[in-house]
């Protein structure tokens, strides 16, 4: 009997109301669709990071995950639990096996309290008592590997660097299964995200953490993922294997997103794919497929016709011409 993924999300939407000018010129409130019928699951020990530009969903899809933002429509499960319409009072157990990371490493963390009151807070919402508190700030130091005198700091006083472990040793307190990460190196130095990337991975081995990454940035997905799901406009229009992702991307925005990547070989030819770019509203989304406005391999078929899910190796993704299959748009092109 295979077991349940520790994390399981099908067909999951939410919808935000826009309000002031715009609902008045319409006559009605309107709402936009800001994820829109997306799934996915995340076994146990596993990374799978989501990755698109700001705007396309990201953050607003964890959120949900983690019952800090409502859904329309769909399903969340964790642990086998369905978690829509979950009951408030039922939730406060559940974020002990579910912890977040916010972007900001220092704004993150309150100034008005020490590094010692910070790693003890966890403990005191969930009235976790029989336990010896500095120990347990002690234990959590060594994890991130910061030394114990570090409990008498304020975050002022730390660096990006010091203050991302403070914020890892926060979500590892009360040792989750779950750890959603937004932007888990944001702000940082190239060698400090090296670093903080590293203590996850050895986390996420040495406790048996899953983890949702949040990010723009693809040296922090190829390092760390397992899986992969780029978004665009509130959908995946791919999804898979990270690794196979980043040797053959099958969605021209996809390969438009890894082109922009710096590529640390000055000797491999970098063949960067130029995206316009106006990011379509959510208001008016383009018809057919809605990436066709600003892609470079776009026939006709592209701007009527919505392209249906497909499956090439170990990724799924929706787009009418797929890039490295042999049939690619690219080849098309080149032939006219």
């Amino acid at each position: 009997m295979t077991a349940e993924p520790l994390l399981s999300v099908s067909d999951l939407r939410v919808r935000f109301r826009i309000g002031g000018v715009i609902s008045a010129l319409a006559g009605h409130r309107i709402e936009i669709e800001a994820v829109a019928g997306v799934g996915f699951t995340l076994e146990r020990g596993q990374t799978f990071a989501l990755v698109g530009e700001s705007g396309s969903g990201k953050t607003t899809l964890a959120r949900a995950v983690n019952g800090l933002q409502p859904v329309a429509g769909g399903s969340i499960r964790f642990e086998g639990r369905e978690l829509q319409d979950l009951p408030q009072a039922d939730w406060k157990p559940l974020r002990r096996k579910m912890s977040m990371m916010f972007q900001d490493p220092v704004g993150s963390l309150s100034p008005r309290l020490s590094v010692r009151s910070l790693l003890a807070e966890p403990f005191a919402i969930h009235g976790l008592s029989g336990r010896s508190l500095e120990a347990e700030v002690e234990r959590l130091l060594a994890i991130v590997g910061l030394p114990k005198d570090f409990a008498e700091r304020y975050p002022h006083q730390l660096s990006g660097g010091q203050a991302r472990r403070v914020g890892v040793a926060r979500a590892v307190a009360l040792d989750p299964d779950l750890i959603i990460a937004d932007e888990p190196t944001a702000g940082l130095d190239v060698s400090v995200q090296g670093e903080v990337l590293n203590l996850l991975n050895d986390l996420r081995d040495r406790m048996g953490l899953s983890m949702l990454i949040i990010t723009h940035n693809l040296h922090v997905v190829r390092q760390i993922a397992d899986r992969m799901a780029v978004m665009y406009l509130g959908r995946f229009v791919e999804e898979g294997e990270t690794e196979a992702i980043f040797r053959a991307p099958h969605h021209p925005y996809t390969a438009a997103l890894l082109s922009a990547n710096p590529e640390p070989d000055p000797d491999k030819v970098h063949n960067r794919i130029a995206l316009p770019a106006e990011v379509p509203s959510l208001l008016d989304r383009p018809a057919g497929c809605e990436f066709h406005t600003r892609c470079p391999f776009a026939q006709d078929l592209c701007a009527t016709s919505v392209p249906a899910p497909s499956v090439i190796g170990s990724s799924r993704l929706t787009c009418h011409f797929p890039l490295n299959t042999g049939l690619s748009a690219v080849a098309s092109n080149a032939a006219n």
